[in-house]
């Protein structure tokens, strides 16, 4: 069924879209902080690097309402309080937030922009859920690992990566120190894990 787009549902699942988006990346922000205040440095950067991609998908978001710019859209819309005690605390919920997102909300506003006509919206819905899929595996491997206190000694890890230098360390731990750039463990991130921060 054709809608007129400025009459549509899709209109208001695209800014609340942007909105929830936006948030995401205000939380990881200040998840970032966090985990620095932690001393794990490494999952600071992955939760920015994290909140970059939420950034961009907020903008694509915001791209598709191009053409109602001037107008103020009036949504409602039910968004998370995540503030946790711990670390694995904000890595679980930001976890259940990325897959809510991929399997309910995006699901149903792709299905709903497909329904009124609106195939850009719809692909834009289903291809970001599949990359909160991606956020979600990230967060929750990152929180078991910090759960079952592996994140230096994993089971399966014998090779880590400093993140400030890229130096690749072969070991069943990670160094107290790097000895290339001389930045503390913190830095390192198990090898497996590298691909989960690209820059």
């Amino acid at each position: 069924m054709a809608v007129n787009f400025s009459e549509s549902m899709t209109k208001e699942n695209l800014m609340r879209a942007f909105a929830g988006e936006s948030q995401a990346r205000n939380r990881y922000t200040i998840a970032a902080e966090r985990a620095e205040e932690d001393g794990m440095l490494t999952i600071a950067e992955i939760f920015r690097y994290t909140a970059d991609q939420e950034r961009a998908h907020a903008e694509r978001f915001y791209d598709l309402l191009k053409e109602l710019s001037g107008d103020t859209i009036h949504i409602d819309g039910s968004y998370p309080i995540d503030q946790q005690d711990t670390l694995p605390g904000l890595l679980r919920a930001a976890e259940h937030n990325e897959h809510e997102e991929f399997a309910d909300v995006y699901q149903a506003f792709g299905n709903t922009a497909r329904e009124e006509g609106f195939s850009e919206a719809a692909s834009a819905f289903h291809q970001i859920a599949e990359i909160e899929h991606i956020h979600e595996q990230r967060f929750a491997k990152l929180a078991e690992m910090l759960e079952s206190d592996t994140w230096y000694q994993p089971k399966a890890t014998s090779k880590w990566m400093c993140t400030n230098c890229g130096y690749i360390h072969e070991g069943n731990q990670a160094p107290p120190v790097c000895p290339v750039c001389r930045h503390a463990r913190g830095y390192f991130i198990p090898y497996e894990l590298a691909c989960y921060r690209i820059d």
